[in-house]
């Protein structure tokens, strides 16, 4: 324990992102491989009906978001709990969130299997599956759904061992469900020719894999954090702290599944079903770009959440500046590899020429300003860590809520369907100038030129 509290305290900050987001960012690669694996193989095993089957997948994945939003909800807010009372040597405290984590991922769990179970068809055509597509999208989700637990103990707990300074851990966990999922893929989907439910077979047993890994870790003695079961007793004020500050990333999550939602149909107006099939390929294409800078903000997050918790602003504000510079870079070498090979990108998931055409035009048009994207990423990020839930709630569905939806629902009555990807650069670069006035504001706060309001989310007396 005292080793890492002396790595968050005193390590250089260049060190420390890189030895904590390093193993996140293996991780989130992973992660976005093993999504775009899915699709790559129920494209190619499909052949003819590959956009009807790529387009099952898109439509079923906002729901997909909403688990791992619900699993963010729990981890992320219990994460910045815990950092800072680690921060001000509050164990106690923070082994009693750990419990309640725990309580909470079973209730969320139940409540999201209950609903989707007795409702999948309904809400598959509300999330803008056609008749073609409806079939693909009620196999898969319906599989994703018995495993939705899995889900979201993974992401929660996988956020709570990262926030205690073990990202090695986090990292092993999420590469062997991977790994797992990228091995079974081809078994399920060509050896045993299960189609889209191979897919979500193989998702389903690398998440129950990589959950009893973490299983083994909270009981191991090798976890800073002991899980005692009288923590587990839901205890008010933590799980509203929780809930709170984790509203911030599950409204990201939940603006980016409602996003997704309003696309499919606007899609199916202007497009049809290779329409959403383009798109479900771009968003996991995208992965490979956001995937690494979530990886950074994850490593990111106790750094800034120990040391705001020590009150210790200088490192706090160091730490948010590199990892801007970081993620742009990387944002760039992204926005620069698929602006200039579309073509063989959207050759490896379908032989479609037609599919192939229209996503070479889409995606250049999407991509334009993601390099601005890391200032959204690190702001929301920035006040998580820190407990203001408001801007962080406000810099988490700005993109999605406040632009990009009311602008997928303008342009496309002048532009047709360009107008849809349009939408995307000029949300983006909306939603960047947010982000910049915040943080701005922010750390002119952290540096005591003007005085904290009342627009944060108050720090409790035990993490001061």
């Amino acid at each position: 324990m005292n080793d890492r509290r002396e790595l968050l305290n005193n390590e250089k900050i260049s060190n420390l992102l890189l030895k904590l987001s390093a193993p996140a960012i293996a991780g989130m690669v992973i992660q976005a491989l093993y999504n775009i694996v899915d699709t790559i193989f129920v494209g190619k095993a499909l052949g003819d009906a590959s956009a009807q089957g790529i387009g099952g997948l898109t439509v079923a994945f906002p729901v997909q978001m909403i688990m791992a939003g619900l699993g963010l909800i729990i981890g992320i807010g219990g994460a910045s709990i815990i950092s800072r009372n680690l921060g001000s040597n509050n164990i106690d405290r923070a082994e009693k969130t750990l419990g309640n984590v725990i309580f909470l991922i079973f209730v969320f769990s139940a409540l999201i299997t209950v609903a989707v179970s007795l409702y999948i068809n309904p809400i598959m055509k509300a999330f803008g599956a056609t008749d073609t597509i409806l079939p693909y999208a009620v196999d898969y989700l319906r599989i994703i759904t018995y495993g939705c637990i899995f889900f979201i103990f993974a992401m929660a707990t996988n956020n709570v061992v990262r926030a205690e300074g073990n990202a090695n851990m986090a990292m092993f966990t999420m590469v062997i469900a991977g790994v797992t999922n990228i091995i079974l893929d081809p078994v399920f989907i060509f050896g045993f020719g299960w189609g889209v439910k191979g897919a979500a077979s193989a998702t389903i047993i690398s998440q129950i894999i990589g959950s009893l890994f973490l299983v083994y870790y909270l009981f191991s003695g090798k976890s800073v954090l002991k899980l005692h079961l009288k923590n587990l007793i839901p205890q008010y004020d933590i799980i509203k702290e929780n809930i709170t500050i984790g509203l911030s990333p599950f409204a990201r999550q939940s603006s980016s599944s409602l996003m997704v939602v309003v696309l499919n149909n606007v899609l199916a107006i202007y497009g049809g079903d290779i329409s959403i099939a383009v798109f479900g390929i771009i968003n996991r294409l995208f992965m490979f770009i956001f995937m690494p800078m979530i990886g950074i903000v994850q490593g990111l997050q106790p750094i800034v959440g120990f040391n705001y918790g020590a009150r210790n602003f200088e490192r706090v504000m160091e730490s948010v500046r590199l990892s801007i510079i970081v993620t742009t870079v990387m944002a760039s070498i992204g926005f620069a590899i698929f602006y200039a090979f579309p073509e063989q990108l959207f050759g490896v998931f379908s032989n479609d020429p037609n599919l192939i055409n229209s996503g070479k035009s889409a995606i250049r048009i999407m991509v334009l300003v993601v390099p601005l994207a890391s200032f959204e990423f690190i702001g929301a990020t920035l006040y998580q860590a820190i407990g203001k839930a408001k801007p962080s709630f406000v810099l988490s569905v700005s993109r999605q809520i406040l632009f990009l939806i009311p602008l997928v629902i303008i342009l496309p009555g002048f532009f047709d369907l360009k107008g849809v990807w349009i939408a995307f650069p000029i949300a983006g670069f909306l939603s960047f100038l947010l982000s910049i006035f915040m943080m701005n504001r922010e750390f002119k706060v952290l540096k005591g030129y003007i005085p904290e309001t009342g627009y944060e989310y108050e720090i409790p007396q035990s993490a001061r």
